[in-house]
């Protein structure tokens, strides 16, 4: 079944993507709750016309992007977790602390946006920061005692 989605879902597409979904999953969950919509020809034709018109804002969108990357560069952040002994952490790193602290050295990333390693105990890891569709920058992250 071919759905023209509405909004980025993780793991399936990106917004005014056309996706191959199983027709359960599609007429059941996706257009539903309002993440997608059929692909028939005039939707098709409506999505295209619509692209043509937000070209030039996603070229402005996916410019900022990049340059938000490059700013980042080949930060390091240090994030603070309270650890026993043996160095594992008490709970774990989420992508809301890496967010904040993002935020703290200055760069404002959506923590929807931050994928990060399973970090359970003390050391280096690595979080993938999604800032658009075809602009994805990585980041290291370190893990210390509180």
């Amino acid at each position: 079944m071919d759905i023209i989605l509405k909004t980025d879902i993780a793991g399936l597409g990106y917004k005014n993507d056309l996706v191959i979904v199983k027709p359960g999953y599609g007429r059941n969950y996706l257009i539903p709750q309002g993440f997608a919509m059929m692909a028939t020809e005039s939707n098709k034709k409506v999505l295209a016309e619509n692209l043509k018109q937000v070209a030039h804002k996603a070229e402005k969108i996916k410019t900022a992007a990049s340059a938000l990357a490059e700013s980042i560069g080949e930060l390091t952040l240090t994030i603070a977790a309270k650890a026993g002994e043996s160095g594992k952490i008490f709970g774990r790193v989420t992508n809301t602390q890496i967010s904040d602290a993002l935020k703290a050295k200055g760069f404002d990333v959506d923590r929807k946006k931050i994928t990060i390693d399973d970090a359970k105990t003390l050391g280096t890891y690595n979080a993938l920061l999604d800032l658009h569709k075809e602009v994805k920058h990585g980041i290291k992250f370190t893990v210390v005692a509180d």
